[in-house]
């Protein structure tokens, strides 16, 4: 596979072919006139011809439609959950034992009792590791985007590189009306009161591509989402009377200064996307939770992180592209366990985690959407091996573990190992731009496409990682 956009001078067509010769295979090679005319619309949007390529292909090569990110914000200790050292010393190897999965062969955590039922759905990557400084902003940017901003710290800006579900709500966006890309069910927080992490959100391909934000509870009996929710009173007659007002009186006042029509433009953009989703049933219905079965809501947890996957798995149903789960309201606050390690995990951590991403993958397996969902388990980076006096492990970005499932995935796989006490990688290692390279791909999206900034200059998305084919099945 070759960089997109690369040829002769830039030019993104071979030696022997002309301009018009290669808009013409272009044509040929749409699917149909509808997927032509959306590539079109792409083009209008101020994507290149490689991202055009890009975006037109996605129809032909994808083997998942959609992503659920449960990112464990903090840093999850990967010896007591994926990657257990039962016969290293004690002050390594933790208290908890390991239990043998639906794979023989691989172990999880004792904790972990519905994933070790899903493995042969899963692939445990234990080779894991990166350079990135070990403050959490950093690392989440790393894992989130696959960059390394070099710095110690510091929040969300909008020169950053964009996280995926915004590259996929600009690259492939969803065809019904919907929410391309959700983020729930906090901004995370870089420390309590400190700046929003980076990594959530679109950066320097623009703010009409962050993610719709919900940060209400989904857990609590009267849970609604204020900015879905019509006012009182108001039907969709009215709303579109409405929509219909509101454009005219924007027609007028660009008339009387022109030179705002860029800025016309993307507001007109929002105002559309919210009309489009104050009216649309599917998304509205997504976010009705009493009508899943009780059964169903007690098996993911009655709790915010439980609940939030589930209403991830609804909103992928309802033809979200892209839900990225923040499992903390700021960075020390949950999968930080610097102190109580084996404390937390086991009391709340552990067991929440387990019934909710073990029900995800038994719910997703058994609608028959697993085959084109990803899901995706990530972390900052893991926990020292060594415990630490106050009973709990400190950061470890040398070597820790991600887990992947469904949209293409290797199920029951193991890609890579640590050594003996889970210090360093001791086979195939592994950073997280391959595993962001290697999620594009199975989405249908070229990791080394190039999209540009607002003062058109090119970036590439991955421009440090490799596609891991090992873990493609």
């Amino acid at each position: 596979m070759t960089r997109a956009g690369a040829g002769v001078e830039g030019s993104g067509r071979p030696i022997s072919e002309s301009p018009l010769q290669h808009e013409q295979s272009i044509l040929r090679h749409a699917a149909s006139r509808r997927e032509f005319l959306r590539v079109g619309a792409l083009g209008a949007a101020g994507l290149s011809l490689s991202q055009l390529l890009a975006a037109g292909k996605t129809g032909f090569a994808t083997r998942a439609d959609s992503c659920i990110i449960l990112f464990l914000n903090g840093g999850p200790s990967h010896l007591d959950m994926w990657d257990m050292k039962p016969d290293a010393p004690r002050e390594i190897r933790g208290e908890f034992k390991p239990i043998a999965t639906t794979v023989p062969g691989i172990q999880l955590s004792e904790h972990l009792p519905g994933l070790a039922r899903q493995m042969h759905h899963c692939a445990l990557v234990r080779s894991m590791n990166h350079s990135v400084n070990n403050s959490h902003a950093a690392a989440v940017y790393a894992a989130l985007t696959g960059h390394d901003r070099g710095e110690q710290g510091g929040g969300a800006k909008p020169g950053d590189h964009p996280n995926m579900g915004a590259v996929l709500a600009k690259l492939r966006p969803p065809r019904a009306a919907t929410l391309p890309y959700v983020a729930l069910p906090y901004k995370t927080k870089e420390g309590a009161g400190g700046p929003l992490q980076p990594g959530f959100q679109a950066g320097f391909i623009g703010a009409h591509h962050d993610p719709f934000w919900v940060l209400e509870d989904p857990s609590q009996p009267d849970f609604r989402v204020q900015n879905l929710t019509p006012p009182e009173g108001v039907n969709a007659g009215r709303l579109a009377g409405r929509d219909e007002l509101l454009r005219g009186l924007d027609r007028a006042l660009l008339e009387k200064q022109p030179s705002g029509k860029a800025a016309y433009d993307e507001l007109g953009e929002f105002q559309r996307r919210a009309f489009d989703l104050l009216t649309a049933d599917a998304t509205r219905r997504a976010f009705e939770l009493d009508r899943e079965p009780a059964a169903m809501r007690d098996a993911y947890g009655r709790n915010i992180y439980g609940q939030s996957v589930l209403l991830g798995r609804r909103l992928l149903e309802a033809g979200t592209r892209v839900v990225t789960m923040s499992w903390a309201p700021d960075a020390n606050a949950t999968w930080d366990t610097h102190g109580g390690n084996f404390e937390k995990l086991k009391g709340t951590l552990l067991p929440q985690f387990d019934a909710a991403c073990s029900s995800l993958l038994s719910d997703l397996h058994q609608r028959g959407m697993l085959k084109r969902t990803l899901v995706a388990v990530l972390g900052d980076f893991g926990r020292t091996p060594r415990i630490n006096n106050g009973a709990g492990r400190d950061h470890w970005n040398a070597c820790y573990s991600v887990m992947l499932a469904g949209g293409g995935i290797k199920g029951g796989f193991v890609h890579g190992a640590s050594d003996r006490t889970g210090a360093l990688p001791a086979d195939q290692p592994t950073s997280p731009g391959d595993i962001i390279a290697t999620i594009y791909h199975l989405l249908g999206v070229d990791p080394r496409t190039d999209l540009h900034d607002n003062l058109n200059r090119p970036h590439m998305l991955v421009p440090h990682g490799r596609v891991v084919d090992e873990l493609i099945a």
